[in-house]
């Protein structure tokens, strides 16, 4: 009921009704190591559905660091996983996410961040500061609703993958969502300049 009410009061920043389910989390976290201490970062990790299979991969390694822009997700979140550290910020400002921890990279993104909502700038941007936060080996994930994937901002989202990752492979179909979604895998990021003075807070958390 609570993610309902959070697209009520914002439905063009919280992306959809109804938070993503244990399947979708399953596909996009698959690049998380099981071994090593990685730095794994969720972009709009909302309530938390993906934020629980990270962890589950983890099993207490590495850093996991959950930036979401809307308070009341971020405190609840907080509550639930003391184990991750949760940041409330715009996912925009990501190098100053990881720069106020004392960390300068990320070996794994995964975001739940609503793209069918945001500006072309504000997509850019984002994309943006996930590149420059990614070291060559490091992968980013991210999903699109089947039913949208045509759709102009879907397929914005795809080119600008593509402009941004040498590597982008569209996984299985999880049909099991609701609504059925696809996952990006995105590896060797290719850099490019971040745009100057991003405004206001962006979008809320929407996958989890």
């Amino acid at each position: 009921m609570s993610f309902l009410w959070e697209f009520v009061r914002s439905p063009l920043t919280v992306g959809a009704v109804a938070p993503s389910g244990r399947s979708l989390a399953g596909v996009a976290t698959v690049p998380v190591p099981r071994s090593g201490a990685p730095v794994v970062v969720e972009l709009g990790p909302g309530t938390g559905v993906f934020t629980a299979a990270i962890q589950e991969r983890l099993a207490g390694r590495g850093r996991h660091v959950a930036v979401e822009v809307n308070e009341r997700f971020a405190a609840r979140l907080a509550r639930a996983h003391p184990g991750v550290d949760v940041a409330w910020a715009d996912a925009r400002d990501l190098a100053g996410v990881l720069a106020t921890r004392g960390l300068d990279r990320a070996d794994v993104v995964v975001s739940g961040l609503p793209w069918a909502a945001f500006p072309p700038r504000a997509q850019g941007d984002v994309l943006g500061a996930v590149v420059a936060a990614l070291p060559p080996h490091g992968v980013f994930t991210t999903f699109a609703y089947v039913h949208a994937r045509w759709t102009a901002p879907a397929r914005r989202l795809s080119r600008a993958l593509r402009d941004r990752f040498d590597e982008v492979v569209v996984g299985r179909t999880v049909w099991d969502n609701l609504p059925p979604a696809l996952v990006y895998h995105c590896r060797r990021p290719v850099p490019v300049p971040l745009r100057a003075g991003a405004a206001a807070p962006l979008a809320e958390g929407e996958a989890s």
